[in-house]
């Protein structure tokens, strides 16, 4: 099972894009996406090299406090890289 994590485009040069996602910067393949993505988009990231999908301001940001919430009840101190 791959958990899916949000994460914000910072630049896209053809089919690959350098996101950021909790402080860290990933470069990340767009070959999946059906939509072409632009620099402040976010996109939804699986096996942490892929976006798979393009979401919205409002979704990233609940996913990241649910993700949140999760650690927490976990016991993680630190966010996940």
């Amino acid at each position: 099972m791959c958990l899916a994590v949000p994460a914000r485009v910072l630049s896209v040069d053809g089919a690959t894009a350098v996101v950021e996602r909790y402080g860290a910067e990933l470069t990340v393949s767009l070959a999946m996406l059906p939509e072409p993505v632009a620099v402040g988009d976010f996109v939804v990231l699986q096996m942490q090299r892929f976006a798979v999908a393009k979401m919205d301001a409002e979704a990233a940001a609940e996913s990241y406090r649910l993700f949140d919430d999760i650690l927490e009840t976990i016991g993680e101190r630190e966010r996940p890289q």
